[in-house]
């Protein structure tokens, strides 16, 4: 029975790290359709979240590196080692006689989430850019006002 619960955490665990994949590459290309002048009369009029918005804006290209490439890349090396640990525990448990067509299913599997997931969330972070870049500076304004610490310092 602990067995199985491990195998059910190890799959929560893969469902989390896709959606954090996908979520942050959301995040990325948002960043990459907003537009500065959005947020600027925001910021003149000291908008909580503005300032932080402005500088998601203006630093977008390192922003959607930072998103879509390296979490992106993150989340698809555990995602597939995680994958790949399922199929191991699944071809021992249940004598499963051919583990690489095992295999091929489970990264084929991982892969369309992934995939489509990113192709929906793009469609979506390129229709509401705008509101996704204020949220996540309205995050980003509480955390720096929580730590003291910049995330990112203008760089234009």
């Amino acid at each position: 029975m602990k067995t199985l619960n491990n195998i059910g955490v190890s799959i929560i665990l893969l469902l989390l790290i896709m959606g954090l994949g996908i979520f942050f590459d959301i995040i990325g290309t948002a960043a990459t359709a907003t537009e500065k002048s959005a947020y600027n009369a925001k910021a003149a009029k000291k908008v909580y979240g503005a300032k932080q918005a402005v500088r998601i804006a203006r630093n977008a290209d390192a922003v959607a590196n930072y998103c879509n490439d390296v979490i992106g890349d993150i989340s698809g090396t555990l995602s597939g080692a995680i994958g790949a640990a399922i199929v191991i525990y699944l071809s021992q448990r249940f004598s499963i006689l051919n583990t690489v067509l095992t295999g091929a299913v489970m990264t084929s599997l991982i892969a369309s989430v992934m995939v489509g997931g990113k192709a929906i969330g793009k469609n979506i972070a390129i229709n509401n850019a705008n509101d996704i870049i204020f949220r996540v500076a309205v995050v980003i304004a509480w955390w720096e006002d929580l730590t003291g610490l910049e995330l990112f310092k203008n760089r234009r």
